[in-house]
């Protein structure tokens, strides 16, 4: 088949501007071939080249004791100590999700794992961030059902544990779904692979799933806005095959320990186009390939398809021509594909062969990613976000009726339980799931033959960003922070993954540049570095965009996994506290969201330096067996997390406050800094002296025990029922509107 001519129009069909396409021809000294135009089209996007999002991204802290490898490869890795590491990155598949939900998220999952074990990391734990739209509208229970399905269908087919992740509903994301998926894997430090094509004469071998047509210009796809015409786009969507996957990942755990494996990439978005560029790009050397050779599964592909396919369940590997017998064996043995398709060399280029045998690509290597476009694009604050800031809380802040509104919070979508999500994922598997979905903020998964364990959370209120990005984001860090401590664990890095509308809008870039400021200001703070994570842009349809939503993924770290902490009252004659203080906040709170109608108001002020401080002591209070139960105060405020207290065990509180704040504040308000804790007894004054050294204010509310649930504030019972009918609401509300 005859390649098409290469044009200006042609260069725009394909998601270039002019400058670009011009830009392209430079580096060639000619017009690119076909072929080498779609290679140009994939790496460039916004996708897989960050243009538009890396002039920002280079400010995040991203070192630390504790880093091992941080971003640009394949994912992150942190130091557990005794010679371990944990690996673990986030990463979007919105809007293949919108369009195709179940293959959409299925695939989602596939490729995080991949980016997990192909740095030779057996995946322990799983975790989503997951935001839709209005759950009354039938198309979006669609989305809904369909993106669960496939999450846990991939997932348990794989035999990794789904332990936990955040689940948020708002408009504004009716038209536009978000879909973020995190892996956490465990892995020795000296037995970590790199995604290199190092050593001149070594062979590259595919292995894994063969090549189909399925997801061609998936990359670029993800970097365009969505229209009436987004449902054409359905072919782009990738087709998952989690038990081809499976066996990947065994015949690897196989391999790797052989010491064959110089260098190995997953072929995620752009494929074979950009494993190989991103391999030779890190290693300074040059691939040439020959498409006759590569694996497929349709008769007739050409060279564009190949290397443009975002089939799954695919590597590149690089190991010496001696070592490929026994590689193929091992994949063999797994019923897998296994073929040499390359050769490493000095030339800096990549060059490639169609399966008809003609050269069609001879690209430099160096150029293609070095001199790819980076855009300082223009930003400018919304004025919208001023009138935010300055919206009047004050009408809102007395309670006619605060049983009424408990009971409303506690049934409604964003803060009721996701069991319904999570009974679709197995959250057991692999045996090593201490506390999963639901049983905490964090989860907590041990590490087999070692007395730790590792923590895990996902976190962001997108009400709180499109409100202010800057202290948005950073309430995310720190309340994913906060989660971690909770359990007993500290909190090591954190993973992103950043969803925004259209860069080339100045509102959003100011969004994206301001909220990343607060990501910045929070790590530092935190000593929680960005170890990896992905950008995704342009989420937005017919000019509207989502709420800004910089998910942000955590993992800490337990010594002693037997001293963690958990979040419901397991007994009755606890000693309950709060520590931190309430201050008059309403604005963002899912109180005035969820009974008002109203999103807008003053963040609640956040100091970090206190946070540390609040975290460390934690941490320490859990370790020493003091603090047994751990709760933050986030979505719902203090009266929900007291409620959701009472419902793990069915032990009841009577809780009894005196506040100088309005009554919505104190009991509804979202004031950052707080975590209600539960003590023995004989241990309530180490609790509270301990705090009054570390200057946390530490509030007695009462004693667990018996079967109901009141709060008393001022003098005057503001809330009350029994445990059993709370929890019914809470546990129940968001499975009554979806089924």
């Amino acid at each position: 088949m005859k390649e098409p001519v290469v044009t200006v129009a042609l260069a725009k069909e394909h998601g270039l501007t002019e400058a670009e396409f011009d830009k392209a021809c430079a580096i060639l000294g000619r017009t690119p071939s076909f072929t080498e135009l779609g290679i140009f089209s994939a790496m460039w996007s916004e996708h897989c080249s960050y243009k538009s999002s890396k002039i920002h991204l280079k400010k995040l802290p991203t070192t630390g004791k504790q880093v091992v490898i941080g971003p640009g490869e394949n994912a992150g890795a942190v130091d557990l100590g005794d010679g371990l590491c944990a690996v673990f990155k986030m990463e979007s598949h919105n809007h293949p999700s919108f369009i195709e939900p179940y293959q959409g998220a299925a695939t989602g999952v596939g490729g995080i794992l991949r980016d997990v074990f192909t740095m030779g990391a057996r995946p322990v734990a799983n975790m989503n961030a997951l935001r839709f739209g209005d759950i009354g509208e039938a198309h979006m229970r669609y989305l809904v059902k369909g993106v669960t399905k496939g999450i846990g269908d991939y997932g348990n087919c794989m035999g990794i544990p789904t332990v936990g992740g955040e689940v948020f509903f708002d408009p504004a994301y009716q038209n536009n779904i978000l879909v973020n998926a995190m892996t956490v894997g465990l892995v020795e430090r000296d037995a970590i692979f790199l995604g290199e094509a190092s050593g001149v004469g070594n062979v590259a071998v595919y292995v894994g799933a063969k090549t189909g047509r399925d997801g061609i210009h998936g990359a670029s796809m993800a970097s365009e806005e969505f229209n009436e015409d987004s449902e054409k786009k359905r072919p782009t969507v990738q087709v998952g095959d989690p038990f081809t996957e499976k066996l990947l990942l065994e015949a690897l755990m196989e391999l790797y320990p052989t010491g064959a494996v110089i260098g190995i990439q997953d072929m995620g978005a752009a494929g074979l186009t950009s494993s190989s560029f991103e391999m030779a790009g890190r290693a300074g050397s040059g691939i040439e390939f020959d498409l006759g050779k590569v694996p497929t599964r349709e008769e007739g592909m050409t060279a564009y398809e190949i290397m443009l396919s975002e089939s799954q369940e695919r590597m590149l590997l690089v190991c010496q021509p001696e070592r490929v017998d026994e590689v193929k064996r091992i994949f063999e043995k797994w019923d897998l594909s296994a073929a040499v398709i390359g050769t490493v060399t000095d030339s800096g280029r990549v060059r490639i062969k169609s399966p008809q045998g003609e050269w069609v690509v001879d690209m430099p290597v160096g150029p293609l990613a070095d001199e790819a476009p980076q855009y300082d694009r223009p930003y400018s604050e919304h004025p919208m976000v001023a009138e935010y800031r300055a919206f009047d809380t004050t009408p809102y802040r007395e309670l006619s009726d605060a049983n009424g509104v408990l009971r409303q919070l506690l049934a409604c979508p964003n803060i009721a339980s996701k069991k319904w999500f999570y009974r679709q994922y197995d959250h057991t598997v692999q045996t090593n799931t201490v506390q999963g979905p639901d049983a905490a903020e964090a989860a907590v998964v041990r590490i087999k033959d070692t007395d730790k364990a590792i923590a895990v959370t996902a976190d962001c209120n997108p009400r709180f960003v499109q409100l202010d990005p800057h202290l948005g984001t950073a309430h995310a860090v720190a309340e994913a922070a906060r989660n971690i401590s909770c359990t007993g664990g500290k909190p090591l890095a954190i993973t992103d993954c950043l969803n925004f509308g259209n860069p080339e809008n100045p509102h959003i870039m100011w969004q994206f540049k301001t909220s990343l400021d607060g990501m910045g200001e929070a790590c530092r703070a935190l000593d929680t570095p960005v170890i990896s994570g992905n950008v995704s842009l342009y989420n937005e349809t017919n000019g509207k965009a989502i709420f800004p939503t910089p998910s942000v993924g955590m993992v800490g770290l337990l010594n002693k996994r037997r001293h963690h902490a958990v979040n419901s009252f397991h007994k009755s004659g606890l000693h309950v506290f709060v520590l931190g203080e309430t201050a008059e906040e309403l604005g963002g709170s899912e109180y005035l969201a969820t009974v008002h109608g109203v999103t807008n108001g003053a963040l609640p002020a956040l100091d970090l330096a206190f946070e540390a401080k609040l975290n460390q002591f934690l941490q320490d209070a859990v370790a020493k067996s003091v603090v047994k139960v751990a709760r933050d105060c986030s979505l719902g405020g203090l009266a929900v997390a007291l409620a959701k207290c009472t419902f793990g065990h069915g032990v009841g509180l009577k809780a009894v406050l005196q506040s100088t704040c309005s009554p919505a504040a104190t009991l509804f308000g979202e004031s950052a800094g707080r975590v209600v804790v539960a003590v023995e007894a004989k241990q309530a004054d180490t609790l509270v002296n301990a705090a009054a050294d570390q200057g946390i204010a530490c509030s007695f509310l009462g004693e667990s025990g018996g079967e109901t649930f009141s709060i008393t504030l001022n003098e005057t019972e503001m809330v009350g029922g029994d445990v059993a009918e709370l929890a019914d609401l809470w546990q129940n509300g968001l499975e009554r509107v979806l089924n």
